[in-house]
């Protein structure tokens, strides 16, 4: 009996083509932008943790004030000693880096360019997990001494060397001139848009001498070893620390410290947070897909009027009319769900192209996508199917 209402409802389909199609568009546009709204956004949170997690594995970032972000509200600085202290004297730390960042312009060959200076140690790479395409790291004598000796980023190459090995090389890094000993491996986007290859990384003594003057050091980075809880770890480098700025009891932390996975789990909730409301607002098309589904079959069952009234008289039961109009909704309302999802599947292919981000296929969604266009069918379909079956069949016969 299913099968044979399937084959009439299939029949009144393909006998208005056109009218059937835009019968079905509310509820292809709204399964399609579901669709789309949630693999974007898990794409974007993917993305996201990608490259938060490519600044470095289980890092902590420590820096002067009680707020993350520029300025220390005058907060005294860090200095090597700190660094020291952290690395010999907290356990479940694998490495600790000092950073200090300054802009310069730097100049090789006739190329110029203007990049981020970072003066710190050979803890970097392994605090960043850096890995060099070429070269070097730093021996212990170019920390000690100071020595003019830099590491470049893979798009201070491109932007200064072209395609050539720039190991070797010297580099003016505003008014001095240091060698080329290393080049690294290329990043990428990293968070926040930054390019994590545009960089050149100099011993951090180098650049308090030549670049800033002082013996300050702006911010620390911490890598914990793997499965070392970070809340107590975080809790150990605070103690040391308030130490250490001879801090009392009741006297703030005047530095604050960051765990890049706090960051990572933020955003990645605000991204969902913002998916699921962009969704939902889709998914209300799929409601105007019901409602003119539900007009169509309305418009439908008054043009059959006569049709219904011979199957009735004949001896057709009114729950059988009540299924083959049900089935010819559902029909309606899953083939718009089908296109839908094949739309949504081409489009989001597409999209994360453009933008450069994960394609993650979810098929739950596609699955609660599809289940959900079948029930509008049903939930709108029902009404007009009720109807015709509630038809009397002499006054359906009398019907022009």
């Amino acid at each position: 009996m299913f099968l044979n209402a399937l084959l009439l409802a299939l029949r009144e389909i393909r006998r208005n083509l056109m009218r059937s199609f835009l019968t079905i568009l509310g509820i292809v546009i709204g399964v399609a932008a579901v669709i789309t709204m949630v693999t974007l956004g898990n794409g974007a949170t993917r993305m996201v943790a990608e490259q938060i997690s490519s600044l470095g594995s289980n890092l902590l970032i420590m820096r002067p004030g009680q707020r993350m972000g520029p300025g220390s509200g005058g907060a005294p600085r860090f200095r090597l000693a700190d660094v020291e202290a952290i690395t010999s004297q907290v356990s479940g730390i694998k490495a600790a880096a000092p950073s200090v960042q300054n802009g310069a312009t730097m100049v090789a060959g006739g190329e110029n360019w203007a990049s981020s200076v970072n003066g710190t140690s050979n803890a970097f790479f392994v605090v960043g997990n850096w890995v060099l395409a070429s070269g070097r790291q730093f021996s212990e004598e170019d920390e000690k001494l100071g020595r003019a000796v830099c590491v470049i980023g893979e798009t201070v190459r491109q932007k200064l060397f072209n395609a050539g090995d720039p190991v070797g090389s010297s580099l003016r890094v505003k008014n001095f001139s240091c060698e080329i000993i290393g080049l690294l491996a290329s990043k990428g986007q990293g968070a926040m848009g930054m390019d994590q290859d545009d960089v050149v990384v100099l011993p951090v003594r180098t650049v308090q001498r030549r670049l800033t003057g002082n013996r300050d050091v702006s911010t620390i980075m911490i890598s914990m070893k793997d499965g070392e809880d970070t809340d107590q770890v975080m809790a150990r480098i605070r103690t040391l620390m308030r130490e250490r700025r001879k801090l009392s009891e009741n006297d703030e932390d005047n530095f604050n410290i960051l765990d890049t996975k706090q960051i990572a789990q933020t955003m990645s909730s605000t991204i969902g947070t913002i998916t699921n409301l962009l969704g939902a607002v889709a998914a209300v098309s799929l409601l105007v897909g019901g409602i003119g589904i539900m007009n169509v079959m309305l418009v439908s069952v008054t043009e059959r009027t006569r049709e219904i009234g011979i199957r009735l008289a004949i001896g057709a039961l009114e729950h059988e009319v009540l299924l083959q109009f049900l089935t010819e909704a559902v029909a309606l309302s899953a083939f718009g769900g089908l296109v839908g999802i094949a739309l949504a599947f081409f489009a989001c292919l597409a999209l994360s192209t453009l933008m450069q981000m994960p394609f993650l296929f979810d098929p739950g969604i596609n699955i609660l996508a599809f289940a959900f266009s079948a029930a509008i069918g049903v939930l709108f379909g029902y009404m007009p199917a009720r109807r015709a079956a509630s038809l009397d069949p002499i006054e359906a016969l009398r019907h022009e």
